[in-house]
């Protein structure tokens, strides 16, 4: 494409492209008119029908500017605007009509197809230079907008996926810190992340949970669930990994993994100087997971709809998973006998609706700790 020297605001020569301005009639004097008039300022490219404008227009290199003639056989200038404005590819394209038809309603027409300007015939040259210019630095100004506003997109859109790869980082961190000191497997994280994604899941509609079970917290839910449990890195290894029953002491030792979580997160937190939105799930669940229904649970003893829905979820997914999990202290339940265990404790350990969901896609539990077992 040529290029023609033009000053720029720092006192330096650049290049400007030369635009192009597409000319559309089928009356070959016109053309001639128009294309002497332009060329001295323009590349100039000319269609004597409607059919052949179209396909100029949708070409390779599209002009920055169509003239179009209304009255022309075949296809019409309104019908050529149309096509032009339907098309992603040429909808952007200024369209200026030519035309000897100077009713008001004939203008208006025009206008409401998208065309930006009206000039009827005969044509004054002044004039129609001076529009083409006016239109050709209002169609830049706007393909500079548009270029600006699709790169700021994109810098959105990368910035969005590094926080996300940093909180994803964060948490793997978190937990593989945990699984350093629990007696439990990686698998056990792994299970009870897709348990308790696919109970939200399956919640989602339900008029108790819809408004708060969106896209966000459920993917939310998904990347914290696998620190429920993080508070255990304080836990003595004499009764974090004791083979048998814990004593009433110990067992209260034990209880303060709950808080420790909370505290462990919390801490973070204030080492960062803010709080962060994606940790909060993880402290609900880290402190409430223990929680039960009745108000029998811990560490503060909530009940009902006083406990996070994401601890309530955790409480059912963690339940589940430690039943059918061997442990040195018991075996490994069959899933139908750890299926009762949860319906057995609903209204009591377990939020109604959740155990009702969990009925539902009690097969899907069944597959998920099936596709990720523990190393024998």
């Amino acid at each position: 494409m040529d290029h023609a020297p033009f000053f720029d605001a720092q006192s330096a020569f650049v290049e400007k492209p030369i635009a192009t301005v597409l000319v559309v009639d089928d009356t070959p004097d016109n053309l001639s008119l128009m294309g002497g008039l332009l060329r001295d300022h323009y590349h100039v490219k000319v269609a004597n029908q409607g059919e052949k404008a179209l396909k100029i227009a949708q070409g390779e290199q599209p002009p920055d500017l169509i003239l179009l003639d209304i009255m022309m056989p075949g296809l019409d200038g309104y019908e050529v605007c149309r096509r032009l404005k339907a098309n992603l590819h040429t909808r952007d394209i200024p369209v200026i009509f030519l035309t000897a038809r100077a009713d008001m309603e004939d203008e208006r027409q025009g206008l409401a197809l998208g065309a930006v300007d009206y000039i009827t015939k005969p044509i004054s040259p002044p004039i129609l230079l001076a529009r083409v210019a006016t239109h050709l630095a209002l169609k830049a100004s706007a393909d500079f907008l548009r270029d600006k506003s699709a790169y700021l997109e994109r810098e959105v859109a990368l910035r969005t996926l590094e926080v996300q790869a940093i909180q994803d980082v964060t948490i793997m961190a978190m937990t593989s810190l945990a699984e350093t000191r629990n007696n439990e497997t990686g698998n056990h994280i792994r299970r009870t992340q897709l348990y308790v994604k696919a109970l939200a899941e399956h919640l989602r509609d339900h008029p108790r949970f819809a408004h708060v079970l969106t896209d966000r917290m459920v993917d939310l839910l998904y990347k914290s669930a696998p620190l429920h449990d993080i508070g255990k890195i304080g836990i003595p290894d004499a009764i974090l990994l004791k083979p048998g029953k814990l004593t009433v002491e110990e067992f209260e030792i034990m209880k303060t993994h709950t808080t420790l979580g909370r505290n462990a997160i919390e801490e973070a937190e204030r080492r960062l100087g803010m709080r962060v939105a994606f940790l909060s799930v993880s402290k609900e669940i880290a402190y409430s997971h223990q929680e039960k229904w009745d108000g029998s649970g811990y560490p503060e003893g909530l009940k009902g709809d006083a406990i996070p829905v994401s601890a309530r979820l955790m409480a059912v997914a963690d339940v589940y998973d430690a039943l059918i999990s061997k442990r040195v202290y018991k075996p490994a339940f069959p899933h139908e006998q750890a299926c009762a265990a949860i319906v057995k404790g609903r209204g009591t350990h377990f939020d109604p609706d959740m155990v009702d969901a969990f009925v539902a896609i009690a097969q899907d539990f069944l597959h998920i700790s099936q596709r990720y077992p523990d190393p024998d």
